[in-house]
């Protein structure tokens, strides 16, 4: 439970930007694109700070994957939303029902109030302020969370945000899981949690009380299926290079891979020859570590368990470097030989292990699929339109890339979110917007058709019968 002068101290920010945003007009286009300008110039100015604040939280992540992964995606985001945030501000028009022409009807898109984001540890700089650029774009003022789990990031956003936005528009709040718990149970207009779906469920408890909406970012098992017909190499290096980004901490990695069953020892080989070329050194400065040793000794945990149950275990470390819990470096793995009863099974990964599971048919390998809660991502090989159609029907997730993995994520015409046990709610580009504005229905009464109306008031006469009988059977 929260200490009471960390809620009060959260509450008293809170009402500060409650009171701010119902003294002023809703900022109009101009002012969220100039919000937007200012964050995503203080991003650029400060990359070189947030990329060595990420690195010391991991104990080593390339400036250059931090740059690639988390910089690029955002700023992009930024510019591709400034791009259109006029046209997404318009009002849109709206067909009255027949029975109430010539009436008009629109629909208005206005900011909630205020907007809380808690953000995630995994990709501390994207993952916190992705979600700050759409709330801005929609109009609202924001409070961040940023993850106690990346300290010194969080201390590197509070820094900058404090540069460019008044306290009231925008805040950023740090400490630990204490503040996080507080935070959650604020009275927002609309929390967005990105994270754990242990975590994800005390938040939505926690927002509960409040009634307050919630969109939550979560992940699972998001599998990768590789048609026979496929080129093993190909998809081992396409699924191996996104396993690899951030050691594989990452919410739609490739968590496990369907291979049928005799193109197994081919798909194993060009396994281990990509990821020994995309992390010759795994004590390089281009390999990240594993966030911290609990996160090391739970891969270790989850390999030690599933051999004991018969698992094949295949480290690729071609240096042959000591790899420990102090340094945190955990090599990439292949795993062969699991089933259901493994906890790498049940469990998401969250780091550079990948499983290969043999399947012998494609309707086999759906269901194994679909006998699990349903995934944030789903990645399928195949060139085949009538097979990719059908994965598609057969299947549910968040987001599906076909013939690669991660790249439907930053695509800024299409939702991102997860479904089930993955996540509820989307956000990116236009959807975005709309998840943090409130799309208002406005009907504007004809004069004539409120006199007619006037006929369908008590005392209910004979017009009153013949009009509902009409109304009931149709036009």
């Amino acid at each position: 439970m929260a200490d009471q002068p960390v809620q009060d101290s959260l509450l008293t920010l809170l009402i500060g930007q409650r009171r701010a945003f119902q003294s002023s007009a809703p900022l109009n286009h101009e002012g969220r694109v100039q919000a937007l300008e200012r964050l995503l110039s203080a991003t650029l100015k400060h990359q070189d700070a947030l990329a060595e604040a990420v690195d010391a939280d991991f104990g080593n992540r390339s400036a250059v994957e931090t740059r690639l992964l988390e910089i690029f995606p955002l700023a992009d985001e930024i510019r591709h939303i400034k791009r259109r945030l006029k046209r997404w501000m318009r009002p849109r028009r709206a067909a009255a029902n027949w029975q109430f022409r010539p009436s008009r009807a629109k629909i208005l898109y206005q900011p909630l109030g205020v907007v809380g984001v808690i953000g995630a540890w995994n990709y501390p700089i994207l993952l916190t302020l992705s979600p700050l650029a759409n709330a801005l774009a929609a109009g609202n003022h924001v409070m961040i969370k940023p993850s106690e789990a990346a300290p010194r990031t969080a201390e590197a956003i509070r820094v900058m945000i404090g540069e460019i936005f008044a306290e009231n528009h925008v805040t950023v709040v740090t400490g630990g899981a204490d503040v996080s718990q507080a935070f959650a149970a604020l009275p927002f207009d609309h929390l967005i949690f990105t994270g754990s779906g242990r975590v994800g469920k005390m938040v939505m408890q926690a927002a509960a009380a409040n009634l307050t909406p919630v969109t939550l970012e979560l992940g699972g098992k998001s599998p990768a299926l590789v048609h026979e017909s496929y080129s093993m190499p190909a998809a081992a290096e396409r699924i191996c290079s996104a396993k690899l980004w951030n050691a594989g901490q990452t919410c739609v990695a490739p968590d496990y891979v369907l291979v049928p069953s005799h193109k197994i020892e081919e798909f194993i080989a060009e396994a281990a020859r990509v990821m020994a070329r995309r992390a010759p050194r795994l004590l390089s400065g281009d390999y990240t570590r594993m966030i911290d040793k609990r996160a090391w000794r739970r891969m270790r945990d989850l390999l030690d368990e599933a051999q004991a149950k018969g698992a094949q275990i295949c480290q690729i470390n071609p240096a042959q470097e000591s790899l420990t819990e102090e340094n945190r470096a955990f090599p990439p793995t292949l795993v062969t030989g699991v089933d259901d009863s493994m906890r790498l099974m049940q469990e998401e990964i969250f780091g550079p292990i990948l499983p290969i599971v043999a399947y012998s048919s494609l309707g086999e390998a759906l269901e194994a699929i679909n006998c699990r809660p349903r995934p944030l991502a789903l990645y399928y090989f195949d060139a085949d339109q009538q097979r990719i159609d059908q994965v598609l029907s057969g299947t549910m997730s968040g987001g599906v890339t076909v013939n690669d993995c991660i790249f439907h994520f930053v695509q800024h015409s299409l939702p991102f979110g997860g479904v089930g046990a993955s996540g509820m709610g989307a956000y990116h580009g236009f959807t975005g917007f709309e998840t943090f504005s409130k799309k208002r229905g406005v009907l504007r009464q004809s004069g004539l058709v409120a006199r007619a109306l006037g006929l369908l008031r008590p005392p209910y006469g004979f017009w009153a019968r013949r009009i509902v009988a009409l109304l009931i059977g149709g036009r």
